[in-house]
């Protein structure tokens, strides 16, 4: 575990320059907004190690699968985010030394993310070889109030330097991924140009044809008087603009470089010329400075729906700012063909794909803290993806309308390549069919069921029903050959997760289907005949699996069983594991992972925590005790449903150990794994801790609960929380939980299973809140 990041409410803060250190800062300090993001590497020339990253959501390659033998049914490729046009580049050799913080001796250095108003600044001071000392401040961001737009102003001092500057501002295309199956390069150049309004380069992806322009304008000026900047090299996929200045000690340079992004995404590619001039034009026309002030504002508006005010420990309080602010930065809803990839735009693994995490831990972070559109945009997309999870089932065997969601995925076709995932994890169709259901429970939008959600409900199902067969010995359905999501134990029977949301995936449609059939009979008879749902035939048979599945438990532990078999492993605990091994997945081979007892993720819980109404207390503290001494948490995802269960059965101290490790598991590199990039979809579990965890909310019957207690290290806590139409504000003391009104009807809602009735624009007390 890393501690170098210092705490502050508002900001993410690095002091002194480690380059051990420096891929790990660029994950954390990366910016976005939604639209296009960037790894926080440095402007100027740096010959250490490093890892480039700039992307543009939506543009992806299908890079060529690698693995050691074919076999039916693997997908043909892996689609990835594509590293492309880095636009920020500045050289500057003085006297034929380039300034390089690998080969300079760093005087200061001082970084910061300013979440609050939302940019990256950097100040340092430093001597290169030839003996000249420079003082730099940068500071750059990516616009959230106009997602085409990002800006960068650089500022050097030159404080001992007398003599002949060359200054090269880069728009370099010709990049490459690190996780390039074949060291491909997966961009052509369709053409570049320099005009009065900037340095512009377009590209264009191989297979998939994408084109993205890239345009710059990069403004110098010495002292506060400008100067010009000449064409410099043009080579493929590169341009570049130069400059030599003559110098004295004590001379300021500043440069300005204002940016677009634009694809054929969202215009066509004979407009994005014309359409990234005029964007670029009227860009550099506002200035560096007004689109900074246009920056704060938008994010004001982010922080005051969104945020979370803790008060007394500054370290938990900056870290779940951290984790909003990356969500935020990630993905806004804007675009229903985008989704969230589990490491954003801060990192290459996972490709940018999207996985089961979306629905599993992002939607509860929407569905409170923006737009109800947001959250279902994210389901629409895997509406959209319905007939690719039909073709992806057939792929694999399965026929009728059984649908089966892919695990990675960019366009609905399943695109990874181990076995183990791409066909065991099946448990990603549970994911998706429980955010259906989480998303109707929280904003009563029924429509959404009739418009989109049970066509997909029916497709899931009659995978389901496919993917079990009848065992005789056990006179029970049974799924064989699945990995949970616990990918630490594959190719098992049984998994209890598996199973458990198969049952509840099965009786959810055909709970849905006489949802629809009530509020709108008509719809259900154009969905009945666009899917040849038989109800009489295939209902009965779901019916019959869900009432017949088998669910491995111990009786005499009274706990599930992970899968078949669990309790022949070796029950070694986690805190008899020496550090030394840890983590497992760095350490031991998988041959030894897989035959330990060890737990990544605790399937169990996670299939207690998302259907929690089925199970007492004394089931989940059973379930809870035995396998937290057993996970090891190695998978991002699991720390929050730990946090949230245990402060569910009283545990405050448990609750918060967990909330801090996924509250704090990129800024301290738990995992020692954050230089790959962040790990953006467990940041909405932070979110979840906290408001499902500490202040226990929850949604029945169609209103908001509470059943909050105050961790004793906080002196309380306060957010948002947007439900259906209205807003809530929320502020949890020592044994008092205060909720305000502020929307613009009565609204109920349960605090320690006692109603109250709110009108608008009043506030609520109630003193019960427990600390623990």
């Amino acid at each position: 575990m890393k501690n170098y990041i210092q705490a502050a409410a508002w900001s993410i803060i690095e002091e002194g320059f480690d380059p051990a250190l420096h891929q790990i800062s660029e994950s954390i300090f990366s910016l976005g907004n939604g639209h296009m993001g960037q790894r926080a590497n440095f402007e100027e020339t740096y010959s250490g190690e490093s890892l480039s990253g700039n992307y543009v959501a939506g543009v992806y390659y299908p890079d060529k699968t690698r693995v050691g033998w074919w076999k039916n049914g693997y997908p043909e490729y892996f689609a990835k985010v594509l590293n492309s046009c880095n636009w920020m580049g500045l050289q500057f050799d003085f006297g034929g030394t380039l300034l390089d913080l690998h080969t300079a001796e760093v005087k200061s250095f001082r970084r910061e993310l300013q979440m609050q108003k939302g940019y990256l600044q950097r100040n340092f001071v430093a001597t290169i070889p030839s003996g000249s000392t420079v003082e730099v401040q940068s500071k750059r961001f990516f616009s959230m109030a106009n997602d085409e737009i990002a800006a960068l102003h650089y500022q050097l001092k030159a404080t001992d330097f007398t003599g002949t500057l060359k200054l090269k501002a880069v728009v370099d295309g010709d990049v490459s991924n690190q996780d390039s199956n074949y060291d491909e390069k997966f961009w052509d150049e369709v053409g570049k140009s320099r005009t009065e309004k900037g340095t512009f380069l377009t590209l264009r992806t191989k297979k998939t044809g994408f084109e993205v322009i890239t345009g710059v304008k990069t403004i110098v000026l010495l002292n506060g008087k400008p100067l010009e900047l000449k064409s410099s090299e043009e080579r493929n996929k590169y341009i570049s603009e130069e400059l030599a200045v003559e110098l004295q000690a004590g001379d300021v340079l500043d440069i300005y470089k204002i940016v677009t992004n634009l694809s054929s995404q969202n215009y066509a590619a004979a407009e994005l010329s014309a359409r990234a001039e005029e964007v670029l034009h009227a860009a550099t026309a506002a200035g560096f400075e007004k689109l900074l002030a246009e920056q704060a504002e938008a994010w004001a508006l982010k922080w005051a729906e969104g945020d979370i005010q803790i008060e007394g420990d500054t370290s938990a309080q900056q870290a779940i700012r951290f984790n909003i602010f990356q969500l935020n930065q990630t993905y806004t809803g804007k675009d229903a063909r985008l989704n969230i990839g589990p490491k954003g735009f801060t990192g290459e693994k996972y490709g940018g794909s999207t996985y089961w995490d979306t629905e599993a831990y992002c939607i509860p972070f929407y569905l409170s803290t923006a737009n109800q559109e947001v959250a279902k945009n994210l389901l629409v997309y895997r509406y959209k993806h319905l007939e690719k999870a039909i073709e992806n089932a057939q792929k694999l065997g399965f026929d009728k309308g059984a649908a089966l969601y892919p695990m990675v995925t960019m366009n609905g076709e399943e695109c990874h390549n181990e076995w183990e995932i791409t066909f065991e994890e099946i448990h990603r169709n549970g994911a998706i069919a429980f955010a259906i259901y989480n998303y109707v429970r929280y904003t009563g939008d029924q429509d959404y069921l009739k418009q989109y959600g049970l066509e997909v409900l029916i497709g899931i199902a009659r995978f389901w029903k496919q993917r079990v067969n009848w065992s005789e010995d056990k006179q029970q359905y049974v799924m064989l050959g699945v990995t949970g999501p616990n990918e630490y134990e594959n190719n098992i029977n049984n998994n209890w997760y598996t199973n458990t949301m198969a049952v509840w995936c099965l009786n959810y449609a055909m709970e849905a289907t006489e949802i629809v059939r009530a509020e709108d009979p008509a719809r259900l008879a154009e969905l009945i005949e666009a899917t040849g749902l038989n109800e009489a035939e295939e209902f009965a048979a779901w019916t019959k699996i869900s009432a017949g599945m088998y669910l491995p438990e111990d009786k005499n532990l009274g706990i599930f069983l992970q899968q078949d078999g669990y309790l022949d492993k070796e029950q070694i605990l986690v805190k008899d594991l020496p550090a030394s091994q840890r983590p497992i997945n760095q350490k031991w081979s998988w041959d030894r992972i897989l035959r330990s007892g060890f737990i990544k993720q605790a399937d169990v819980l996670q299939g207690m925590y998302f259907l929690e109404d089925q199970y007492d207390l004394d089931a989940l503290r059973r379930n809870f005790d035995f396998y937290e001494a057993r996970t090891v948490h190695e998978s991002s995802l699991s720390p929050c449903v730990h946090s949230i269960l245990a402060a569910k059965l009283n545990d405050g101290a448990r609750a918060y150990e967990f909330y801090l490790r996924t509250a704090r598991l990129d800024l301290d590199d738990y995992n020692n794994d954050t230089e790959d990039g962040l790990h953006i979809t467990s940041m909405a579990g932070t979110w979840m801790s906290i408001v499902e965890g500490f202040a226990g909310m929850r949604v029945r019957n169609g209103q908001l609960l509470f059943r909050p207690f105050l961790p004793q290290e906080w002196q309380s806590f306060a957010f948002k929380i947007g439900f259906r139409g209205t807003q809530f504000s929320i502020t949890i003391r020592a044994g008092e939980i205060t909720i305000f009104n502020a929307g613009d009807q009565i609204s109920n809602i349960s605090i320690f299973d006692e109603v109250y009735q709110i009108p608008t624009g009043e506030t609520v007390i109630n003193y019960q809140a427990a600390a623990l």
